[in-house]
């Protein structure tokens, strides 16, 4: 998956940058999301504007190990792009 392409479908979810959006709002198959997610987050030069967080009451997805719930996007990520 591109990073274009999970930025759009991101901001399409959270209507702009920084907010949290659930993983499962992506709407991908749970190893599609851990893959997706799991690459980026290994990524030095990307995983630095991703942020996850693991919140209670949603289905949690395993990134690299770490259950999470949530990512949110800094409006930096456009520098890469």
């Amino acid at each position: 998956m591109q990073l274009r392409a999970v930025v759009e479908k991101y901001l399409a979810a959270g209507g702009g940058y920084g907010r949290p959006v659930r993983l499962a709002d992506f709407a991908w198959s749970a190893a599609e999301t851990e893959r997706v997610f799991g690459g980026f987050d290994e990524d030095y030069h990307i995983s630095r504007f991703f942020h996850f967080t693991n919140e209670v009451g949603s289905p949690y997805f395993p990134i690299n190990g770490f259950p999470q719930t949530h990512v949110s996007i800094d409006a930096e990520i456009e520098s890469v792009l």
